[in-house]
């Protein structure tokens, strides 16, 4: 990338479950520099735990903080229609004073949509319905009628109401980790969030391959086919799991006997992109390195990060 974008970090929601714990959350998120608090979109417990709503939730830390943005890490677009969406969407813009971010998904989770009754198609379905999705929210955010004829969706002449207050429209977040995903994320969003678990299965798999740096210049790789000149413009985005430490090599290979890793070396963990393992001050100065590198500006952390990984914030946050 031809100019680094300042670091930017946001919280996921995995333990506020009530509304005390989910407004302190919030709050102090503001107070200690993160930029966004962020929800996933689940209905059963699989691999997170269980999940507030998403889009209630955020507009009730939204509620309680003034410069604090709210997004979601990721919406899957089967579970709404994107009319609903894109009216949810534009409500929730409006009610933070623009501080929402769209974060959105072809969904992969397949005890879900079994538990659910939703019809699990073919990956190049679900991200072709996604594409479409994407086409219509931003049409319903413009000022005219939105007339639409697609595949999966058809609008024939709808005004979207609310009108979003970020302009043309709420920033929108595309996430995933397949060639045709990520070089649809270069087309049509405003941030990349790449995906460094398989999901093809239909299940998450820790595959450390996918988080090896080879791997992680190839998915960027497919971003920027998609993107073409546009790719500079992106916000490229990590989940990423931080480890505070002065021990290093141990926390490493602590971590890969409790993912019960095979074949990995400390050396390979440190290299990987999503990985960050020392010091705050190790911490600080391999974040500035992947930025240069890869083009990773923005990184999201679990809650239950927020307190060791506040020195951090505190010194990369707009920088």
């Amino acid at each position: 990338m031809s100019d680094l974008r300042p670091f930017r970090f946001g919280i996921i929601n995995e333990r506020a479950h009530t509304p005390g714990v989910l407004t302190a959350l919030a709050r102090r998120a503001e107070n200690e520099g993160y930029a966004t608090v962020l929800m996933r979109d689940h209905f059963v417990g699989d691999h997170f735990g269980d999940q507030l709503a998403p889009m209630a939730a955020l507009a009730t830390a939204a509620a309680v903080t003034t410069s604090l943005r709210v997004g979601t890490l990721v919406l899957d677009n089967d579970y709404r229609h994107p009319v609903v969406l894109a009216k949810e969407a534009a409500t929730l813009d409006v009610l933070s004073d623009g501080r929402f971010e769209l974060g959105l998904g072809a969904g992969w989770l397949r005890a879900e949509y079994e538990k659910t009754g939703i019809s699990f198609d073919t990956a190049g379905v679900r991200i072709g319905r996604l594409e479409e999705a994407i086409h219509v929210i931003k049409g319903l955010f413009r000022e005219e009628p939105l007339t639409f004829a697609g595949r999966h969706y058809t609008i024939d002449g709808l005004s979207g109401f609310p009108k979003p207050v970020q302009r043309p429209h709420p920033p929108i977040l595309v996430g995933g980790g397949s060639p045709r995903i990520l070089r649809l994320a270069g087309r049509l969003a405003d941030t990349v969030g790449i995906l460094t678990a398989s999901v093809a299965t239909g299940v998450q798999v820790d595959d450390p391959a996918e988080r090896a740096a080879s791997r992680i210049v190839e998915k960027l790789a497919w971003v920027r086919e998609g993107a073409g000149e546009r790719f500079d413009k992106l916000e490229m985005s990590l989940v990423i799991a931080p480890l505070v430490t002065d021990s290093r090599g141990a926390r490493a290979e602590g971590l890969i006997r409790e993912r019960g890793w095979t074949g990995v070396t400390a050396d390979d963990v440190f290299a990987m992109p999503s990985i960050f393992i020392g010091s705050v001050e190790q911490i600080v100065e391999e974040m500035l390195v992947r930025r240069a590198e890869y083009g990773f500006s923005y990184y999201v952390i679990a809650d239950r990060h927020l307190d060791a990984f506040g020195p951090v914030v505190a010194r990369l946050a707009g920088r």
